[in-house]
């Protein structure tokens, strides 16, 4: 096979490199390439490879090849996706392909570009594309030469085919099981010529999920799965008002249920340790936890509005600007349009509620999760159990759904504290209520948006203030530079250009104890809903067709013009629609991806919404898994549609109100709209796709609504009594 290299961004350095290893009569092959880090990051470190992506790839005599996963599974079709870049350079059958969960070691397993391991912003199979495919083909290069040794051929008269290598000539051929241990013997290629797109024979079409049999047969083992001899189930009942205290707790009547074995009272937090769940809740029921509720009982979510309505009305942080915005409002003939935007707190709901389990020493410490960030996890349970990092060791597992909750570690710290009051290993669980309110919440909030057109309905001008929480200050403080939560104020102009643009940032965070942290889309998705919802206004105001205003704002962004003309065409876009139907668009360029998506609503005399059909185009670079892309689309419009139409986490006398899904509602079945989706060819290397849907789906909804209703939504939770006919 005839092999060109692929130009990529990720350059090899030359203290990049590839080494192999002997190991037990397997080839241990290990790629390292150098993270792509800041300076900020850089400087943390004196050693220089302090921080390195690594994958570790195994193939034993028995012709299995083991990848160690640095990245984690919830759903999102990892553990398929980049196992085939794995394949598709090492020409081998997908399902020869075993996964480990990689232990937790920043140094070895961190994200280029991050100092961290984690699983995240849409970037597993972005950050895996090149070094991935490098550990493939560096391997099947040594397998080759293993067996042109062994024949005492050239490797030029060897070819590597489904797991073997075979001489051309001859038809003689040695599985990979029979060449790994010579192999590993060998010097790593330092050039490693790489398939053009035109030579794939896995990427671009669809595979068997890899996860998939077990998911369907039962044996796919989440944390909330875990068991060990003497275990114990542990649920928990925490403060419901931040800074609240344990006022009383009737520890006999719990202890007189059957299988409670202990009560562990914590300052704000109750435990009941049992031999099963239902144990442990009925004696949680019985334990009448009586709470000191503190300051933040006065806080709700009016409190929380009116703060952050009064602060958006000063200058912010300045987070970009560019000309003079106050002079172009003063320009002959032209005018400005103002308009307010607002977004309420909204919690990930995983369907896997919160739960760690824990076996706790004096010398040591295990714990058994999932989580998209395990040494940061690990690191939080060091602290809690009083211990160094290195006696940590984190047993990770498939997630049950995430949307950026597993990002926090809260529950682990929780976990281990009560691990510390009992003998036996303890498996903490959190209901589904527990779970639900005292999430870490996407944040509230308010957007100031202003755009000045000239006389011909050109927009000169754009001031966006954001005002909210900062996740970013207290997730990654070094993030947190010039006040200015950098994520927050994410595209808050979108890909748009104009000629003068002032975005600020205003940081009001809620009270200590009340968690703002990620949410699926993060802040490309809270800066889409306003501002493509504005430029529908601003179209509407020029008398302009929505598509074709945006064209001109976008002469930077060829792809992005390509991807509204696509949707032009597959949405009917200038087609009618029946009476009470509404069509709606949304741009976005986030997660290095262009997407645009078409929603059509219908609204009914009461006001109540629904979205009938949902048409997305994108283009993401080299298309891995064309099925699970479009598996990842409609998950991310079914959990976008659910918190446009339905979302809403709201806060009365500093509790939050919701606790299930009866007053936090998803979208069910007979409610979900048609979608198509369809996909820009493009040999670019991929860029990420797990978000996009959720990103745009809110601002298309809208603009939707007000094309079916004349009424312009720009406060969320929206509710039938704002739309119903008059």
């Amino acid at each position: 096979m005839q092999e060109t290299k692929l130009l990529s961004p990720v350059q090899l350095s030359r203290r990049s490199l590839l080494k192999a290893a002997g190991a037990g009569g397997a080839l241990l092959l290990t790629v390292q390439l150098p993270l792509l880090a800041t300076k900020a990051m850089a400087a943390q470190s004196k050693d220089e490879n302090a921080a390195i992506f690594n994958a570790l790839v195994r193939i034993g005599a028995d012709d299995v090849v083991t990848l160690v996963m640095p990245r984690v599974e919830m759903g999102q079709g990892t553990y398929t996706a980049v196992p085939m870049l794995i394949a598709e350079e090492l020409e081998v059958d997908l399902a020869k392909v075993r996964l480990e969960h990689a232990p937790a070691n920043d140094k070895l397993y961190a994200r280029p570009g991050d100092s961290v391991q984690g699983t995240g912003g849409s970037s597993s199979v972005r950050t895996s594309w090149v070094p991935m495919r490098q550990a493939g083909a560096a391997a099947r290069m040594m397998l080759v030469a293993a067996a042109a040794q062994t024949w005492r051929v050239q490797s030029s008269t060897c070819r590597a085919e489904n797991g073997s290598v075979i001489h051309t000539p001859t038809g003689r051929r040695l599985r990979y099981g029979e060449l790994s241990a010579r192999a590993a013997q060998l010097p790593v290629p330092t050039d490693i010529p790489l398939k053009t797109q035109t030579q794939f024979q896995k990427i671009g079409g669809d595979q068997k999920r890899l996860d998939g049999p077990e998911k369907v047969n039962g044996t796919a083992r989440f944390g909330i799965d875990v068991q060990l001899p003497g275990l114990r189930m542990v649920t928990v009942a925490a403060s419901p008002v931040p800074g609240g205290r344990v006022k009383s707790v009737n520890v006999e009547a719990a202890r007189q249920v059957h299988g409670v074995h202990q009560v562990v009272q914590l300052d704000d937090v109750v435990a009941v340790v049992a031999d099963h769940m239902g144990a442990a809740r009925k004696g949680l029921a019985a334990a009448q936890v009586q709470w000191e509720n503190g300051a933040a009982a006065q806080y709700s979510t009016q409190t929380m509005i009116d703060e952050l309505a009064k602060a958006s009305q000063q200058d912010g942080a300045t987070a970009r600007k560019e000309g003079d915005v106050a002079a172009a409002r003063a320009t002959a003939g032209a005018r400005t349009i103002e308009a307010v935007y607002q977004q309420p707190l909204l919690a990930q709901a995983p369907m896997e509620p919160m739960n760690c389990t824990v076996r706790l020493s004096k010398d040591g410490c295990e714990i058994w999760l999932g989580t998209q960030v395990p040494t940061s996890a690990q690191a939080a349970a060091a602290k809690a159990a009083g211990l160094p990092v290195e006696k940590v060791q984190v047993h990770n597992h498939l997630l049950g759904g995430s949307f950026g909750r597993r990002l926090d570690v809260d529950f682990v710290t929780q976990a281990v504290r009560i691990a510390a009051e009992v003998k036996e290993p303890v498996k903490v669980v959190w209901t589904r209520e527990e779970d639900m309110q005292h999430s870490s919440y996407r944040p509230y909030h308010y957007n100031r948006l202003s755009a000045t057109l000239d006389a011909k309905g050109l927009p000169i001008a754009w001031h966006h203030r954001v005002t909210g929480a900062s996740v970013i200050a207290r997730y990654a403080p070094a993030g947190f530079k010039n006040d200015v939560d950098t994520d927050a104020i994410r595209d808050a102009a979108g890909p748009y250009e104009f000629p003068n643009v002032l975005v600020q940032y205003v940081r009001r965070d809620p009270p200590s104890g009340l968690l703002t942290g990620w949410w699926r889309g993060v802040g490309h998705m809270q800066n889409a809903i306003p501002v493509e919802s504005f430029i529908d206004e601003l179209a509407g105001a020029a008398g302009q067709d929505p598509i074709a205003f945006r064209k001109p704002l976008l002469t930077k962004h060829p792809r992005a013009l390509k991807v509204l003309e696509v949707i032009a065409e597959k949405s009917g876009w200038d087609q009618p629609l029946p009476k009470g139907r509404g069509r709606g668009l949304a741009l976005t360029l986030s997660f290095r991806t262009y997407a645009a998506q078409v929603v059509e609503v219908s609204v009914d005399a009461e006001g109540n919404v629904k979205a009938e059909r949902v048409v997305t185009v994108v283009d993401c670079g080299q298309v891995v898994s064309p099925g699970t892309l479009e598996a990842q689309i409609q998950g991310g419009i079914i959990f976008g549609l659910s918190a446009a139409l339905f979302g809403n986490i709201s806060i009365k006398d500093g509790r939050v109100e919701q606790s299930n899904f009866h007053n936090y509602r998803v979208l069910r079945i007979n409610e979900i709209p048609v979608m198509e989706t369809h996909i820009i060819p493009n040999t670019g290397d991929p860029t990420g796709i797990g978000e996009i849907s959720t990103v745009v789906i809110t601002p298309a909804v809208l603009n939707a609504i007000y094309d079916a209703t004349g009424k312009r939504i720009r406060r969320l939770p929206m509710t039938p009594a704002d739309l119903k006919a008059t």
